[in-house]
């Protein structure tokens, strides 16, 4: 992933950059630049997959009326073979800590705001699912085709999170519940917080497509990510789903319960994978073999 910093952001922010001051490499490329005219900006690149359009038209729309994100200042321009776009700072804030159910709630009611707001955006969905969310596949097996993770030894990956991740896709594809756009990276590392109040929540370009429940579910099991990566109680997701509905003001129907909870099992089942093929601690294995069997049981998986 290759693109001309300074020659972007002279051509799009009109003003070169004199100093980066952040940089991070990851899925996306996400550079801090300090401008010649005084002013800053987050210049974010990722591959050009098709979905970064819709994703930052939704952005823009949660901005502009008043959800705590950043604002973008560019549409999404193509450059070097990768989609480039730059947002405002929203500077400062720390991350909430923590897996209990009182944290849960907090997270839960940010989410319920989000997706209400949402709810009114009309975009081309942005199709596929992150590949970490990516249980809605047209694979012809359990996992997403991911390249450099398919091409290591598949045999250290333990059973039960096989057939733990078969038998959740196989539940979330039995529903013919409505698809809706929905933040699928909705992690304690995408957000800050300030006097107990959310100040921001980033990482835009991981919206899906895919069943409310689904979505919720995903959000309930992940909340509490930073790194590495591991698994909240489940009476944590338990009270995430619950003031969901609440917040939301609707109750889901036991096809949605049993969605949300087989959602919540999904990141877990990829993370344990990914553990184990990079020979990693396995934080999300462990908590798939002890939390598995009861998440699986409320999936109705």
């Amino acid at each position: 992933m290759t693109f001309d910093l300074s020659a972007w952001c002279a051509a799009e922010l009109g003003s070169g950059p004199v100093e980066v001051f952040y940089e991070r490499v990851s899925i996306s490329s996400v550079f801090g630049v300090r401008l010649a005219d005084g002013r800053s900006a987050y210049v974010k690149a990722r591959a050009d997959d098709g979905r970064a359009a819709s994703c930052l038209a939704a952005q823009k729309s949660l901005a502009e009326r008043g959800f705590p994100c950043p604002r973008p200042l560019t549409p999404v321009v193509r450059a070097g073979g990768v989609a480039v776009h730059a947002e405002e700072p929203l500077p400062g804030g720390e991350v909430l800590a923590g897996d209990t159910p009182e944290v849960a709630r907090r997270y839960a009611s940010v989410f319920a705001r989000s997706m209400v707001l949402l709810a009114d955006v009309s975009v081309p969905p942005p199709v596929p699912a992150p590949r970490w969310a990516r249980w809605d596949h047209d694979g012809p097996g359990v996992w997403p085709a991911i390249d450099f993770l398919d091409a290591r030894d598949q045999s250290v990956v333990p059973p039960f999170v096989v057939e733990a991740a078969t038998r959740v896709r196989k539940r979330l594809l039995a529903t013919d519940l409505p698809c809706v756009l929905g933040h699928a990276d909705f992690e304690a590392q995408n957000l800050r917080w300030h006097d107990g109040e959310v100040l921001a929540v980033h990482d835009w370009d991981s919206l899906a497509w895919q069943p409310e429940a689904a979505l919720v579910g995903a959000a309930s099991g992940a909340f509490a990510n930073a790194s590495p990566p591991a698994w909240v109680p489940v009476e944590s997701s338990a009270a995430f789903i619950e003031t969901y509905q609440r917040v939301r003001g609707r109750a889901f129907s036991a096809e949605e319960r049993e969605i949300a909870w087989a959602a919540s099992m999904w990141t877990a089942v990829h993370n344990a994978r990914w553990e184990v093929l990079h020979g990693d601690p396995t934080p999300s294995g462990d908590a798939v073999h002890e939390q598995g069997p009861e998440r699986l049981r409320l999936a109705g998986a």
